[in-house]
């Protein structure tokens, strides 16, 4: 669908194309420059390729798993999606198409957004190979609105729109939602594990509970609100308080050691000029969870 997407970005860690494995990449990487329904500061549609050129400057020797995740895995990156100008029902089902179209091929998708809108036509697609999965979602929000600034399709939405189309979800990290959204999460019985809980008690102490909820196969989607601001000022909605780095990888390691993450992504990074450290977060978050989902030794149930 080439009619669909912009010419090809930077390649995540720029490795040149003789250095890269002979064989076919495992992971596909899918920028998604879509920022429409931002409701405070735009920018997000500047993320994926921040956390590109970003990942140019990452060590590719993971030094928590002791690997080259790269050459073990193969990562390819894939041209961005096109945002439809009709509207984000246009655009979403744009992203969706284009992301089946990678899980067909059979390989593991990595979204890169973009704002969190995305994630709910990215976890159709994974479902399609996957049926049974649940979402992990890390964010400062509870994103449960049945609708925000007259779109079903807002990413103060996209949470509500999974648990719509019948998967199951489980939340780290919130620290903003309306009472409406509160009353919810208790009628549906969803596992939030508010900041708080999440900042301060050892991880331990909820994440039995966390792990509970879930199925056997997880997608993962962080929106970057859900680190403190301190850490990640580039957000388009950041929320004082959050996770600090340590904190979102014991979580996401647990998870991939419990369960087997079979998508995810990164979404939300509004680039700050002159600030890059935002950036190689996100990018080190990226190369990081790809190794916690091919090559962290699974522990048994």
């Amino acid at each position: 669908m080439t009619d669909e997407r912009y010419a090809p970005y930077q390649d995540f860690l720029g490795v040149p194309a003789e250095a890269k494995p002979k064989r076919p990449a495992r992971a596909a990487i899918l920028p998604i420059p879509y920022d429409l329904t931002t409701s405070y500061q735009p920018g997000a549609r500047r993320g994926p390729i921040a956390i590109l050129e970003a990942s140019t400057h990452l060590e590719t020797f993971d030094e928590e798993l002791g690997r080259e995740t790269w050459e073990e895995v193969g990562i390819e990156t894939l041209p961005a999606v096109v945002p439809d100008t009709a509207g984000p029902a246009a655009t979403l089902e744009r992203i969706e198409r284009v992301a089946r179209e990678v899980v067909s091929s059979g390989k593991f998708l990595v979204g890169l957004g973009g704002e969190h809108s995305v994630t709910a036509p990215l976890v159709r697609a994974v479902r399609g190979k996957h049926p049974g999965l649940g979402v992990l979602q890390l964010d400062a929000h509870a994103d449960l609105r049945d609708s925000f600034e007259g779109s079903p399709h807002n990413h103060a939405c996209v949470m509500r729109r999974v648990i719509d189309d019948g998967v199951p979800i489980a939340q780290v990290g919130i620290r903003s939602l309306t009472g409406e959204e509160r009353a919810l999460i208790r009628e549906l019985g969803i596992c939030t594990v508010f900041a708080p809980e999440a900042v301060e008690a050892p991880v331990s102490g909820w994440m039995t509970r966390l792990l509970s909820t879930l199925p056997e196969e997880v997608y993962v989607t962080v929106d970057l609100d859900a680190f403190d601001p301190a850490v990640m000022p580039a957000t388009g909605t950041p929320e004082p308080g959050g996770l600090d780095w340590y904190r979102a990888l014991s979580v996401l390691r647990e998870v991939a050691r419990r369960k087997r993450i079979v998508g995810f992504d990164v979404v939300e990074l509004a680039p700050i000029p002159g600030n890059v450290a935002p950036d190689f977060l996100a990018a080190k978050l990226v190369y990081r969870l790809l190794g916690y989902a091919f090559l962290l030794e699974r522990a048994s149930h």
